[in-house]
């Protein structure tokens, strides 16, 4: 080969090692991006479950209130009845005491009057004294009592109205969360849509870097990083109720909604997932298959919030994508026990539930396991 051409190929091959360095270099910054994107993206998720499962404390203690002001409300209508009955009782007393008048013993004596029946008189009217003083006990018991209800009550109202100002906050921190979720999410699908357009342009590269180099050496080589897979998590704790062997073919799934596939179901980039999605409203209860143990309950890389149940002789089920967590790390469940809420995390562009179920690690089909659908 002339000196001239070698150095011609030399010259090209540099120019190809520099535009490669470069690319590589912006696409290292790129990754960067998209790093931070899915940082914040999981801080939104992970917010968005913090703040729904504290608006569901709040309301679970709003509806404890409300029971416990009825209950006072009750008690209240119930004092205020028996005391005017019992006004109306001393009432009567203090009219018939009147009128049974302390007698003037010596002078009924001196006038001839029985002294057994003067005896009955004073009877009579020691009895009538004693019962008045019991119902004027017993109506300065009951004022108390009416008035202690009061305090409580009114201050179980002020509590009330401070948890609902507290809830109508949440709310709004969730909604809040939730726009910056989309925000965030239309980042991450700019970042992708970018990233598809720089690795075909990064293949087109790798091709025309092919042709030249392939006459001097095969010095420049495409290898395709391996996909990222998150891991299982799995412990072998002991699981409440029935054997889950003994369940196959009368599970429910978790959440009432539309199957997107069957298992396995085709993803993205040729691979296979391992379960399946259920199309389901926002915000919907995601349900506990069968009694069990919870062994994770956090954030996961392409799940989201994600939640798994240990239900003994390592079986497990896996709930994925969810808006909120409702239960944590080693809690117990039963069987159609609200877990979680239906989200759209992880990334997902509509919101669902992702089920799996699993047996001594391997996936396997969950319809097989579910009775009428």
């Amino acid at each position: 080969m002339p000196a001239t051409v070698t150095a011609t190929r030399e010259d090209d091959l540099k120019a190809l090692r520099a535009r490669i360095e470069a690319l590589r270099t912006e696409l290292g910054s790129r990754e960067v991006d998209r790093r931070e994107a899915r940082d914040a993206l999981r801080a939104s998720e992970t917010a968005i479950s913090e703040a729904t499962r504290a608006l569901a404390t709040l309301e679970a203690q709003g509806r404890q209130l409300r029971t416990s002001l009825a209950r006072i409300g009750d008690r209240r209508r119930s004092l205020e009845q028996g005391l005017a009955a019992r006004r109306r009782a001393l009432g009567q007393l203090l009219v018939a005491r009147s009128r049974a008048s302390a007698p003037d013993v010596v002078r009924l004596v001196l006038a001839g009057e029985d002294p057994n029946e003067v005896a009955r008189q004073m009877h009579y009217l020691s009895i009538l004294s004693q019962a008045a003083a019991r119902a004027i006990e017993a109506q300065r018991g009951n004022l108390a009592e009416l008035e202690r209800l009061r305090d409580d009550s009114a201050a179980q109202a002020r509590e009330l109205s401070e948890i609902e100002a507290r809830q109508r906050a949440d709310r709004e921190k969730v909604l809040a969360e939730r726009r910056e979720r989309r925000r965030v999410l239309e980042r991450v699908a700019v970042e992708l849509r970018a990233g598809r357009r720089e690795m075909k342009q990064m293949l087109a590269d790798e091709q025309r870097l092919s042709r030249v180099v392939r006459e001097i050496s095969r010095v420049l080589a495409s290898r395709p990083g391996a996909g990222f897979q998150p891991g299982d998590r799995e412990q072998a704790s002991p699981a409440p109720g029935v054997p889950f062997a003994s369940l196959r073919g009368r599970l429910e799934l978790p959440v009432r909604g539309e199957l997107a596939g069957r298992f396995p179901a085709q993803r993205s980039a040729g691979a296979r997932a391992k379960g399946l999605f259920i199309r389901a409203q926002q915000g919907d209860p995601v349900k506990a298959v069968a009694a069990g143990r919870v062994v994770y309950s956090d954030w996961m890389r392409g799940f989201g919030n994600l939640l798994i149940v240990d239900h003994g002789e390592a079986y497990l089920s896996v709930y994925g994508n969810n808006e909120s967590l409702l239960k944590h790390t080693g809690e117990t469940v039963n069987a159609g026990e609200t877990v979680a809420t239906v989200g759209a995390s992880g990334g997902r562009e509509e919101s669902g539930v992702y089920f799996e179920l699993r047996h001594l690690g391997q996936a396997f089909d969950p319809l097989r396991w579910v009775g009428n659908r």
